[in-house]
């Protein structure tokens, strides 16, 4: 089991660094985009595309923004996009594939019971944890299909290649 985001496992964090395209523009980590979902201000969205500006930073200052209508209502859909567009690069989704069947926890000390578990009450929803192992089950039935599309492009040079030679 990963019981939370640090150390051989900080790569699961949303605050480590990967390119996120998303929504048109292009942020430094899952973090930053996320944050800059969260408002329809673009000030606020050229704040969170900023790569100067830490996750931290950006978390924090989240707290003065005013919220879209219907965040609560998205926040999950979009944490879920901006998970897949991290796991789609590697070395995410290699590192992810790698952690196999373990369940992955996000656990915190500040008290985060909606996307992790607190480690002081060891109680919480954990949904990032949920969702990342969401989307490691979707890379895993991926793999099949991959390399099933490598044994017919092979194939199919095999045949044209045959072809070309009666010619």
């Amino acid at each position: 089991m990963i019981k939370e985001f640090k150390n051989e496992y900080w790569w699961l964090s949303n605050f480590s660094p990967c390119e996120i395209q998303f929504n048109g523009m292009l942020f430094s980590s899952v973090e930053h985009a996320y944050m800059s979902a969260k408002s329809d201000d673009l000030d606020w969205k050229k704040f969170c595309s900023d790569s100067n500006n830490s996750p931290g930073k950006v978390k924090r200052k989240s707290k003065n923004i005013v919220l879209k209508d219907d965040w609560e209502s998205t926040k999950i859909e979009v944490m879920r996009k901006l998970l897949k567009i991290k796991f789609s690069q590697n070395p995410y989704k290699q590192l992810l594939l790698n952690t196999e069947n373990q369940v992955i926890q996000e656990g915190n000390r500040w008290g985060d019971t909606f996307w992790g578990v607190d480690l002081k009450t060891n109680v919480g929803d954990n949904n990032l944890g949920l969702l990342i192992m969401e989307i490691r089950e979707e890379l895993k039935e991926e793999k099949p299909k991959e390399k099933l599309h490598r044994t017919m492009c092979k194939s199919a040079i095999a045949s044209i290649r045959r072809l070309l030679r009666l010619h």
